[in-house]
C-alpha cells in the first residue's frame, strides 16, 4: 500500500508551496466545519457525538491519506482524486471509500479552500463512537450539508441503529438529521419505522449534542414488546419517552385493536391514550372506538373413565 503522509512527504512537486495546499486544502475538506449526530433518550440515551467533527481541538494532528492506487491533481478541474482503498485520517476520525474527491477554489487573496468533498463505492465514516455505512457520501462544505446514500444506508453507535433506503442526510447548520425512504430507527426492543424520520439535536449541561425530538412523517408505525400503533405522522419526544401521534391511529395489542384521531403513548412507561376527533365546520366529531377481545381459558380435555376390564 503507498502511504501518503501530507505532512512529511513531498506529493506532485517538490515544492513548500504545493505540499501546502494539498495540506490546506484536505484540511478544509476533510477536517474543518463538521457535522454532529445524536439519538438519545427512549431510542438512544448516548448521542451520536463526539460527532463525525473533523475539526475542534484536533487541529494540530497531521493529517493522512491512504490509497492503494495513488492521489492524481487535477489542476485544471480544481480536484484531488485518491483510489483503490482509500482512506482519510486525522485522530480518531477516519473516511473510507474505495475513491475519494476534494473539490477546491482558488480565492482572490491567493488562498485556496475545499467547497466539497466526495466518497464512493464502500463508504465508512468512522469514529470512536459511532459508523456511518453507505456507497456514496457528498458532502457540500458551504452549506454545511452531507448526504449519504446507497443501498442500506445504515448509521450505528453502541446502542442505536438507523436505517434508510434513500439517504441520509446531515444538517449541521440546523442541528437535524433526515433519514428518507422506509427509515427506521432502533434502540433495543423499541423500533419507529417512517417514510420519513428528522431528529433534532441540541447541547446538553455537559456539553454533549443530545437528541430531544424526533419527527415521523407518512406511514408511521411505533413497534414495542407488547403493542403496535400506526398513524400519519408522530413526533417524538425523547426526554419524555412520549410519542404524540395523528391521523388515523390505531394500536393493536393482542386481538385487541384501538382506533381515533390522535394518542399518547407513553414509550417507557407503556400507557397508551387514544382520542377522539373532534368537531369542526365540516361536521361531527368521531369517537374513539375499540374493540376488546377477552383471552379465553383453554379447557382441559377430560378423560374418559375406563370401565371394569372383564375377563373372557
Amino acid at each position: 500500500m503507498t502511504i501518503f503522509r501530507f505532512i512529511t512527504r513531498r506529493l506532485f512537486r517538490p515544492r513548500t508551496e504545493a505540499r501546502s495546499l494539498v495540506l490546506g486544502l484536505w484540511t478544509a475538506a476533510v477536517f474543518s466545519g463538521g457535522f454532529s449526530i445524536g439519538f438519545g433518550g427512549g431510542f438512544g440515551g448516548v448521542a451520536f457525538a463526539q460527532s463525525l467533527n473533523f475539526g475542534g481541538g484536533a487541529s494540530d494532528l497531521p493529517i493522512e491519506i491512504y490509497a492503494d492506487d495513488g492521489i492524481e491533481w487535477q489542476q485544471e478541474n480544481l480536484v484531488f482524486l485518491a483510489r483503490g482503498n482509500a482512506r482519510a485520517v486525522r485522530g480518531e476520525v477516519t473516511v473510507f471509500g474505495d475513491e475519494l474527491r476534494a473539490y477546491y477554489r482558488e480565492n482572490p487573496d491567493g488562498s485556496t479552500d475545499i467547497w466539497r468533498l466526495d466518497a464512493y463505492g464502500k463508504v465508512r465514516i468512522k469514529t470512536a463512537q459511532e459508523t456511518a455505512y453507505g456507497k456514496k457520501a457528498i458532502y457540500q462544505i458551504d452549506k454545511g450539508v452531507m448526504v449519504l446514500s446507497g443501498g442500506r444506508v445504515r448509521l450505528v453507535t453502541a446502542t442505536d441503529e438507523i436505517f434508510a433506503d434513500r439517504q441520509i442526510e446531515y444538517w449541521e447548520n440546523k442541528w437535524m438529521a433526515v433519514a428518507r425512504g422506509n427509515a427506521l430507527a432502533v434502540r433495543k426492543k423499541k423500533r419507529l419505522h417512517a417514510d420519513v424520520l428528522a431528529a433534532y439535536f441540541r447541547v446538553d449541561k455537559q456539553g454533549e449534542n443530545k437528541l430531544y425530538r424526533i419527527d415521523a412523517f407518512d406511514r408511521v408505525k411505533i413497534v414495542t414488546d407488547t403493542d403496535t400503533v400506526t398513524s400519519d405522522r408522530a413526533v417524538y419526544n425523547v426526554e419524555s419517552g412520549i410519542a404524540t401521534l395523528t391521523g388515523s391511529v390505531k394500536l393493536v395489542r393482542g386481538q385487541n385493536v384501538l382506533r381515533g384521531c390522535s394518542a399518547e403513548i407513553n414509550l417507557n412507561e407503556g400507557v397508551s391514550k387514544l382520542y377522539s376527533c373532534p368537531a369542526t365546520a365540516a361536521g361531527a366529531g368521531k369517537r374513539a372506538r375499540g374493540v376488546l377481545r377477552p383471552k379465553r381459558k383453554e379447557q382441559k380435555k377430560v378423560q374418559p373413565i375406563a370401565g371394569p376390564k372383564v375377563q373372557k
